[in-house]
């Protein structure tokens, strides 16, 4: 994947003093359940692979099973070692571009690899969780760690199965959660006429959500500002909109 080179210039000489590399914002995604990664019945997935191809230089979309964290983990790791030189810099870690979102099981493990990468001091500028389910071996879903700049909680709250109603910052001067938004299927029903009879049954409000292309389309509005370069890293921020010095004496 092709990363951007920014030139930082000096302002008293406007000469180059070193390079800052891009990286392509990275875009991990986690879907419910049993659901395997490649499932282009469920929108998150759909999502991603129309992310993937509206943005092939600027973004690095990748989908995973809700129990292949480690995996997820991984290619996170990997792609922001930038030189790949098999150590993360303190440079690699502040031009860090990330944004992790899922449904369900998948919301859960969304905040457990926020988690994983504050512990490994890297950022993540927007977690997105819809109707996030705690798996019993994972740790609260509902606190949002300091290392994510940004959060937003989709939920419902009807039927058997429902998705959590509340996210909480950690560090609030940190993360700023935009939203606990809910959903309510009661009246506008939605067509899930493409999934299993017992998801239909006994959790329908859980997947109409989740084939809810109103809350889609905003998530993937949001997830393309991130790509597009809003809410860029201080460091990269300033060598795009610091001008060069004149050298004329």
């Amino acid at each position: 994947m092709a990363a951007t080179v920014l030139v930082v210039w000096s302002c008293i000489a406007g000469t180059a003093l070193a390079q800052v590399v891009v990286p392509p914002t990275i875009v991990i995604g986690f879907v419910g359940g049993r659901v395997h990664a490649n499932n282009g019945v469920h929108l998150e997935v759909s999502m991603a692979e129309r992310l993937q191809r509206l943005h092939p230089r600027d973004a690095l979309v990748r989908v995973f099973a809700n129990h292949h964290g480690e995996d997820a983990l991984k290619e996170v790791m990997r792609e922001v070692d930038t030189n790949h030189d098999g150590k993360i810099s303190r440079a690699e870690r502040e031009a860090a571009r990330i944004v992790i979102y899922g449904h369900s099981w998948g919301a859960s493990q969304t905040v457990t690899l926020a988690q994983q990468l504050d512990r490994e001091k890297i950022p993540v500028l927007l977690t997105v969780q819809v109707d996030s389910v705690a798996k019993s071996n994972e740790i609260d879903g509902g606190e949002i760690p300091g290392n994510v700049a940004q959060a937003i909680n989709f939920y419902q709250a009807n039927g058997m199965l429902r998705g959590r109603s509340v996210i909480r910052a950690m560090e609030p001067l940190k993360t700023k959660i935009l939203g606990n938004i809910r959903s309510d299927y009661s009246v506008h029903k939605i067509d899930c006429h493409k999934f299993p009879w017992f998801a239909r049954t006994f959790m329908r409000p859980h997947i109409e959500i989740e084939n809810d292309a109103r809350v889609w389309d905003r998530i993937e509005a949001m997830i393309e500002e991130r790509i597009d370069g809003q809410g860029v890293p201080a460091v990269v921020a300033s060598a795009q909109t610091r001008p060069a010095a004149s050298t004329a004496q």
